[in-house]
């Protein structure tokens, strides 16, 4: 879907879980934490890659409520997950945190599921 848009013009930012993570605490260290959110926010499209693959500190969580609501109803991004939606909540952690994140994410959304053999094992052959 990435590619897909930046065949089309858009501007993508692709970044899975772990660079995200470091990514913020780079930017937290250095003062430059607002300028990334800036960044992000005006992005056409984010995708997110391996939710739920490493934990949610506070400071991520934080983090990436307010992506999200800077983006909400403005622009397009893609949770890329191999975790069932049905235990989002339960990664999220804080349930007050996890009920603003998935409001912010399942208000305005489509849900793709893929199905089938991995796209990695016939690329790599």
């Amino acid at each position: 879907m990435g590619h897909q848009a930046c065949l089309h013009g858009y501007k993508v930012l692709y970044l899975n879980m772990t660079r995200f993570v470091e990514k913020l605490t780079l930017a937290k260290i250095d003062g430059s934490v607002i300028k990334v959110y800036n960044k992000i926010e005006k992005i056409p499209l984010l995708i997110l890659d391996d939710f739920g693959l490493q934990p949610l500190d506070p400071a991520v969580r934080l983090s990436l409520l307010q992506i999200l609501e800077d983006r909400y109803s403005r622009r397009s991004t893609i949770i890329a997950s191999q975790l069932p939606i049905a235990k989002w909540h339960e990664y999220i952690g804080d349930s007050t945190m996890a009920d603003a994140i998935l409001d912010r994410l399942t208000a305005k959304f489509q849900r793709v599921e893929l199905k089938g053999e991995s796209l990695r094992k016939t690329s790599d052959q």
